[in-house]
């Protein structure tokens, strides 16, 4: 398998949803927030409450995607989790179809939660969505929330 293509406005435009709106679908329990960044960018930028992590390119190599030169480098840079493609399998399976949720893919910015949107819906998860503005726009609204929203 190779790289894909990036994702075009049209495809967006299904798979992406506000962070607002991600988060109201995980307080009413009809959704889960994956966090698809490596474990050294939360370790180094912070983890969000409550999410799933699911580092996105380990994924793509357990399934056999050819990495690009900057996905290989990121992927790299840190130490891998100890996930296999049993135990993602079961992890996403149990989300999906177990409680029925919508798989909340969220990353730094939104553009890698695009491509593992995508991913997971082609894979047959077509309940798979890309939170908009990925961790930056959580981090803005944290420190923009009142105390009591936080």
């Amino acid at each position: 398998m190779t790289a894909e293509a990036p994702v075009s406005e049209e495809e967006r435009a299904q798979l992406e949803v506000s962070l607002p709106t991600a988060l109201e679908l995980c307080r009413l329990g009809l959704g889960t927030l994956i966090d698809i960044r490596q474990t050294f960018e939360i370790e180094m930028k912070g983890a969000i409450p409550d999410t799933v992590h699911i580092p996105l390119f380990e994924v793509k190599r357990m399934l056999g995607h050819v990495l690009s030169e900057d996905e290989q480098d990121i992927l790299d840079a840190g130490k891998p989790k100890d996930m296999d493609v049993m135990s993602f399998f079961t992890m996403i399976n149990q989300l999906h179809h177990g409680r029925d949720h919508l798989l909340l893919c969220i990353c730094n910015s939104g553009r890698r939660s695009l491509a593992a949107a995508s991913l997971l819906r082609r894979m047959g998860y077509d309940k798979a969505l890309s939170v908009a503005g990925g961790f930056q726009a959580w981090k803005k609204l944290q420190q923009t929330a009142p105390p009591a929203a936080r």
